[in-house]
């Protein structure tokens, strides 16, 4: 019985396959060559895909390209603003000039791409930018969410109010009602509404695009206080403080950190970014500046200041550098302290706090050089 009944699917399957092949409807050859392309789009195209290794690394390509497209800050004073002459400057701006003499052992070959903090990330993962110096924190959500990878803090921040002077504020129990400022996309957007919660102090915010909006919305009294960076206070206090209508609050709300973030994926194009911080504290620690380097170079015995400076372990090709890479940075550019003081310390006050070698109480530390 069971030989039968197998014997009869068999036959009713060949006579169901023939039915549907001799049925060529136009109707029909439509649904098959739907289902074919349909079948088609759903396999993987492994064959396709461009293999890593044949991949342009993020070095050669800005060699080829002739320059480094750095997204920045047009109106952060101190860091980086665009001047009339339409040339930026600032603290991040010689950062990426340092980063420009490590790849191309000039400072000049850069194109600054002004950006808000809102824009900021999507740039980098676009591609529209090589690279963002732009005072931005890492916290993990970046770190991971992104696709970015930071190097280690180049400069450590924190957040603070700057009141107005005539509204009797004196800590932030006494921002009770008051109208305050922020930069949209900004950690200091989030960090103001969390500890205002946790605080229970009724506030209402108001955020603006970039630094020049929000500050001048703050000097015509549109709103009562700013929440900014503590470095940034510092800036606007210099420039603004001496009419005595505005003062800074002592209260610190919370940890900046600021990295230099690049696309994941180019652990070289990172390890650039991260040596040339390197170099710029290895310079500071070891008192190695613009005027005395090619004294350090004629005299020191030291192995690993040879390193450094290019005439000991030859370090530089293994990032695909010159040999002497990270000596022309100093040269060219001054070590951290030097460029520090160049746009932070002296035009605008700003002290250096924990932004120091850590054999001077602070907490930058350069990894070794051998």
């Amino acid at each position: 019985m069971k030989k039968t009944l197998g014997s009869l699917f068999a036959v009713l399957a060949i006579l169901l396959v023939l039915t549907s092949c001799s049925n060529n409807t136009a109707d029909e050859k439509t649904t098959t060559t739907e289902t074919t392309v349909a079948a088609i789009a759903a396999t993987p195209a492994t064959t396709t895909v461009t293999p890593e290794s044949t991949k342009k690394s993020m070095l050669q390509t800005v060699r080829d390209r002739g320059y480094i497209v750095v997204g920045v800050n047009a109106s952060n004073p101190g860091f980086s603003f665009l001047q009339e002459d339409g040339t930026y400057k600032g603290f991040e701006v010689d950062l990426a000039k340092a980063i420009s003499v490590a790849v191309f052992g000039t400072p000049d070959k850069l194109e600054f791409r002004p950006l808000t903090s809102k824009e900021r990330f999507v740039a980098l993962q676009s591609g529209e930018i090589d690279l963002l110096i732009r005072t931005a924190t890492i916290n993990f959500t970046r770190d991971n969410e992104l696709g970015l990878d930071f190097t280690t803090p180049y400069f450590y921040d924190g957040q603070t109010f700057i009141v107005r002077g005539d509204l009797g504020i004196e800590t932030m129990n006494d921002l009770e009602g008051a109208s305050i400022a922020v930069l949209t996309g900004s950690t200091t957007e989030t960090n103001l509404a969390s500890i205002m919660a946790s605080k229970q102090i009724n506030y209402k915010p108001l955020t603006f695009e970039n630094l020049d909006e929000m500050k001048s919305a703050f000097i015509n009294g549109r709103v009562d206080a700013l929440s900014v960076d503590k470095s940034s206070a510092v800036v606007f206090l210099s420039q603004f403080g001496d009419s005595g209508n505005f003062k800074g609050l002592e209260e610190t709300i919370s940890k900046e950190p600021l990295g230099i973030a690049v696309r994941g994926g180019d652990s070289n194009w990172a390890d650039i970014c991260q040596w040339t911080l390197n170099a710029l504290w290895f310079g500071d620690e070891h008192n190695i500046t613009s005027a005395n380097i090619d004294q350090v170079k004629a005299t020191t015995t030291d192995p690993e200041t040879k390193s450094f400076l290019g005439t000991g372990k030859d370090l530089g090709p293994m990032m695909g550098l010159a040999t002497d890479w990270s000596y022309q940075i100093i040269k060219q550019c001054g070590n951290y302290g030097e460029i520090f003081d160049r746009e932070l310390g002296i035009p605008m006050h700003v002290t250096r706090g924990y932004n120091k070698p850590w054999n001077q109480g602070g907490l930058f530390y350069a990894c070794p050089f051998n």
